[in-house]
């Protein structure tokens, strides 16, 4: 499964069709609750029902029709928990991502594919670096969105009990033990220089360590500065714990790394709007600084959707129409105004983070904005 990229969803998002929508579809196909194909092609064909009632799909017939046979005849989904497709016929646009977590299922009909949700899986799991060390082994994994990239695993024997025959017991059982701490210090040396070449090729942003307690508080000061300013915390995993284990761990972890990055970015937001300095909140004055360009960090909670209105003159997005408030023009009625917000974001070099969860953001309005000026 080819991990999906930053620059890969601002592509999307920059696309934009002139006649012919652009159909952008989420399944949730992961095999813990949809166990047939058959509960995939369900629930596709339910979000077209569900989506007849307010978007016009008659130009996009042939698109559905291609997704359909995409879901019954080619669809593999070994290893996939979500899946995003997008198509438009007239700028011969078919992309399929299968995503290695869960999304929310979604049909968006419109000029733009809607990518605020692949967004958040991008963001949701960052490259991360597990490295599980005892006194002999080491074993070092970098995933990203969840899946194995690279894995290196070292294993150096503790020397054998040979002290000189001759020498007291004592004094040789001193001699033996020093000989030991000094392999198990050297090989933790190695364990640390296998991490900081696995950051070298992979760039990951965090690390966590697993291990005896005494060998993760050493191989911490071992590490390279890099490393340790990505330290985000320790598991509770030996270093023969077991693939799914580990995986588990580091999923775990992402998820925290995640949550707090989130919660760091809504306290901002809070702080920024309370001293009313390079902050809003609230649909509407998020739209109004989105017009501007004015937006560094776009916050969106999770699953809000919201109608609204684009002018076709300024190119404005508004959340009360039909008439724009810049040049009186009429403007087209947006199903989702914050998705268009979120492509609009990307398209202009803002970033974007969608919060799962977050109660601070929710009472703002579930949107908000950091400005650069």
């Amino acid at each position: 499964m080819a991990p999906i990229t930053e620059a890969a969803v601002k592509d999307l998002a920059a696309i934009r069709s002139t006649a012919s929508p652009v159909v952008s579809v989420y399944l949730d196909v992961d095999g813990r609750r949809q166990i047939l194909r058959q509960d995939v092609e369900r629930q596709f064909e339910r979000l077209v029902r569900e989506s007849a009632g307010h978007t016009d799909l008659v130009p996009a017939e042939a698109d559905l029709a291609r997704v359909e046979e995409y879901l019954t005849t080619d669809f593999d989904r070994s290893g996939v928990r979500g899946l995003a497709i997008f198509v438009c016929g007239e700028l011969d646009l078919w992309e399929v991502q299968p995503l290695p977590m869960a999304v929310a299922p979604q049909l968006h009909v419109n000029q733009s594919p809607a990518v605020a949700q692949l967004e958040a899986v991008v963001q949701e799991l960052e490259p991360l670096g597990l490295l599980l060390v005892d006194r002999q082994r080491a074993r070092m994994f970098v995933y990203h969105l969840g899946e194995l990239v690279d894995r290196t695993e070292l294993f150096e024997q503790l020397p054998r009990n040979d002290f000189d025959r001759h020498d007291d017991a004592s004094r040789g059982a001193d001699r033996y033990d020093h000989h030991v701490d000094e392999a198990a210090l050297q090989h933790l040396r190695h364990a640390a220089e296998v991490a900081f070449s696995l950051f070298q090729d992979h760039g990951f942003t965090h690390l966590a360590i697993g291990g005896p307690d005494d060998s993760m508080n050493t191989v911490e000061g071992l590490l390279h500065p890099y490393l340790r300013e990505g330290l985000c915390g320790r598991v509770s995993l030996s270093a023969t714990a077991s693939d799914a284990e580990v995986l588990a761990a580091a999923l775990e972890v992402e998820h925290t790394v995640e949550r707090a990055r989130e919660e760091a970015l809504v306290q901002r937001l809070r702080d920024a709007v309370g001293a009313n300095n390079k902050g809003a909140a609230g649909l509407a004055p998020v739209l109004a600084v989105l017009a501007e360009r004015r937006v560094a960090h776009l916050l969106v909670s999770q699953g809000f959707h919201e109608v609204g209105w684009r002018c076709p003159s300024c190119d404005g997005l508004f959340a009360k129409g039909p008439t724009c408030p810049v040049d009186g023009a009429e403007m087209a009625h947006l199903d989702d105004v914050v998705e268009e917000a979120v492509q609009h974001a990307l398209t202009h070099g803002a970033k974007v983070e969608v919060c799962v969860g977050n109660a601070d953001l929710d009472v703002m309005g579930r949107i908000g904005a950091l400005l650069r000026y």
